[in-house]
């Protein structure tokens, strides 16, 4: 019966002779070459790992990064908190979310560093004021009348959110070539969602109503979104992210008839605009709840698909074809469990993303209580294989 095991002396010999014995399916094969993989790895090749392996190119192991990586599971993060109370605070205030985006970086050594924010961000910079409360989350004064969706405007993202573009330009600084920086923004459905349900919800019937008995009205808004949207991400881009994820998060709710007509579309509207305008940026879709979605995502004009943890990450490939990328996709529970889980279910998802175009990650965002130890063993599990 396994149990949960408190990080000592003894679970780092287990952790070692783990990564040895299995971090490449060749390790008995290749000893010689293996070590001079290590040691290309700490010389500068152009762009980062991460970048590189978005991109397609082949690389010498897999990168690796975890959503949600920067919060409340770092210690470093709740102390941040009883400084700067408000998320809004947090992720507003540039040299702060720039502290806050480097603690995984600094502490676990990630190949991605994401911009600490919130996909709600922007919308102030459309007309549309929100609050993002400690306990119960994202607040927004609903919009369900035509007025009030005709009057969400066009966003100046310069003049809305300098602090975002001075946040990533420091994190390039801060990081050179020794990781890559990324950027994300929502997908029109899931940040529409928000907008018309006034926050988080358990069954989007509001949004769902509107497009039953409505849908130009939801048309109208998603095309705003869109549009506001593609221009937030190339902002981004052209501040200093990378690589940019489109979360489309609450889309997995939707029925096909209902994904095809109000989230597929609009999200291709993004990743079109912005691929036209930064052809080279890789650019990644997250949805949770996607097992019955794959192929769609796969077709909306994006890179790559971030694959949650309720399939197997090499049906998903075959699924998608290997001209798609793959991002994911360990069960972020799976970190709560005893070291020797760890390392096993990390191997698995590397073998599962078969060596090209794969980044690392867990299929949702990490839980709260993943003990640091855990995180940090995960990503030493990556780092440490080699193709």
């Amino acid at each position: 019966k396994r149990r949960a095991v408190t990080p000592t002396s003894s679970m780092l010999a287990v952790v070692t002779s783990a990564l040895l014995a299995f971090a490449s399916p060749h390790a008995h094969s290749k000893g010689p070459s293996r070590v001079a993989a290590r040691s290309s790895a700490t010389v500068s090749m152009g762009d980062p790992l991460l970048l590189r392996a978005a991109k397609g190119e082949k690389v010498e192991r897999p990168p690796v990064w975890m959503m949600r990586q920067a919060g409340r599971h770092m210690k470093v993060y709740r102390d941040l908190c009883e400084k700067y109370p408000t998320f809004r605070q947090r992720s507003e205030i540039a040299e702060v979310s720039t502290q806050i985006s480097l603690q995984p970086y600094e502490a676990y050594g990630t190949d991605g560093v994401i911009l600490f924010s919130d996909i709600l961000t922007p919308l102030p910079g459309m007309g549309i004021e929100f609050d993002i409360l400690e306990k119960s989350g994202p607040k927004i004064k609903a919009l369900r009348a035509a007025e009030e969706i005709k009057a969400v405007r066009l966003m100046d993202p310069a003049e809305a959110c300098p602090f975002v573009a001075e946040t990533l330009g420091d994190l390039r600084k801060a990081v050179g070539d020794k990781a890559t920086v990324l950027g994300f923004i929502g997908a029109p459905y899931t940040m529409a969602t928000y907008c018309i349900e006034g926050g988080t919800s358990s069954s989007y019937l509001e949004i769902k109503k509107m497009g039953l008995r409505d849908p130009e009205l939801l048309h109208s808004l998603l095309t705003k979104l869109a549009e506001n949207l593609a221009a937030y991400a190339c902002y981004q881009i052209e501040s200093g992210a990378q690589v940019i994820q489109m979360f489309d998060s609450w889309a997995g709710n939707l029925s096909p008839i209902d994904y095809d007509t109000f989230s597929h579309p609009y999200q291709k509207m993004v990743a079109d605009k912005v691929k036209a305008a930064h052809p080279d940026v890789p650019f990644i879709t997250y949805i949770a709840k996607s097992a019955a979605l794959l192929e769609r995502m796969s077709k909306n004009g994006g890179d790559m698909v971030s694959v949650d943890w309720t399939v197997h990450l090499s049906e998903a490939r075959e699924r998608m074809g290997m001209d798609v990328g793959v991002q994911g996709n360990l069960d972020p529970a799976v970190l709560l469990g005893p070291p020797e889980l760890i390392v096993e279910r990390a191997h698995d998802v590397i073998k599962q993303g078969g060596g090209k175009q794969h980044v690392v990650n867990l299929g949702h965002g990490i839980e709260p209580t993943t003990p640091e130890e855990n995180a940090k063993l995960f990503v030493d599990t990556v780092q440490a294989y080699r193709y």
